[in-house]
């Protein structure tokens, strides 16, 4: 299921002028899914790795300005860490009612227990940029409590390795094979 070269470069880009992505390299049916496994990992490191993929930032054909990424899929949420003793001294707000005035602060150790998906995605969230691309792009974002997702017929690729990486030390063959680039 690789994706192969974004519509517009497969139909020929001439030489010497700048390559712009057009709506068709934005196609859904087009992208590729990543899993990561949450076990064990730092949030904030995961959520940078999670965040990238879903902008698309490790493909040459990166565009800030369209949505170019793929499908992220974080598993085992409730069994991701924080250092130091943000455990017991982080906290989440939040307006109970949806209107101000009535809001509650919850410990990260609370909303793990309760809701450990919603960790997860505030912390990808706050990596998105805001506008329309950011709430559209958290949308390819998928986050499971426990093992098991119901994205297995999309044959995600296992990018948890990558995680405590730098890019330029990563071996992103698997990846750009699964995007349809040479390794």
């Amino acid at each position: 299921a690789a994706r192969g070269l974004p519509a517009s470069v497969e139909a020929g880009v001439k030489d010497n002028i700048t390559y712009y992505p057009t709506q068709a390299d934005t196609k859904k049916d087009d992208k590729v899914w990543y899993v990561i496994d949450a076990e064990g990992q730092t949030l904030g490191r995961l959520a940078t790795l999670a965040a990238a993929f879903i902008r698309g930032k490790h493909l040459p054909w990166y565009s800030g300005s369209m949505d170019m990424g793929g499908f992220v899929v974080v598993v085992n949420a409730e069994k991701v860490q924080v250092t130091g003793k943000k455990a017991e001294q982080k906290t989440y707000f939040r307006h109970t009612t949806g209107r101000p005035g009535n809001y509650h602060v919850e410990t990260f150790k609370s909303l793990q227990q309760r809701l450990p998906e919603r960790i997860v995605e505030k912390a990808v969230w706050g990596m998105i940029p805001k506008g329309k691309l950011g709430r559209r792009q958290i949308h390819n974002l998928k986050v499971y409590k426990g093992a098991e997702h119901p994205h297995a017929a999309q044959q995600p690729v296992d990018i948890t390795h990558l995680v405590d990486k730098k890019w330029s030390a990563c071996d992103l063959s698997e990846v750009l094979q699964a995007n349809g680039l040479p390794a």
